[in-house]
């Protein structure tokens, strides 16, 4: 069966026609990666996550390409986070 996300079937989604889903979800810093503090949020139990600016995208989204910013450091579950995974469709078809 081929899940099919936006007219697009999943093997077909890409990160360059994805439209940047899942930095609007919240993500947990649960290992050291190297994140520069600027994009990191800590609430007041001290979790650390990833700041979201007033859009709700990530604030190392860089808005003109919907490319990570930090993507060499970035956090852990990112870097878990499968371009095309069943993961990545539900986020699309929550998202777009």
């Amino acid at each position: 069966m081929t899940i099919k996300v936006k007219n697009l079937p999943v093997s077909e989604i890409l990160c360059s026609n994805c439209q940047a889903c899942c930095c609007s979800s919240e993500v947990m810093i649960i290992t050291d990666t190297g994140v520069p503090v600027r994009h990191i949020h800590i609430d007041e139990y001290g979790s650390e996550t990833m700041l979201r600016l007033d859009d709700g995208w990530c604030s190392a989204l860089d808005r003109d390409t919907l490319m990570c910013s930090i993507y060499e450091v970035r956090p852990w579950i990112c870097r878990e986070f499968e371009m095309g995974s069943y993961e990545c469709a539900n986020e699309r078809i929550e998202k777009m």
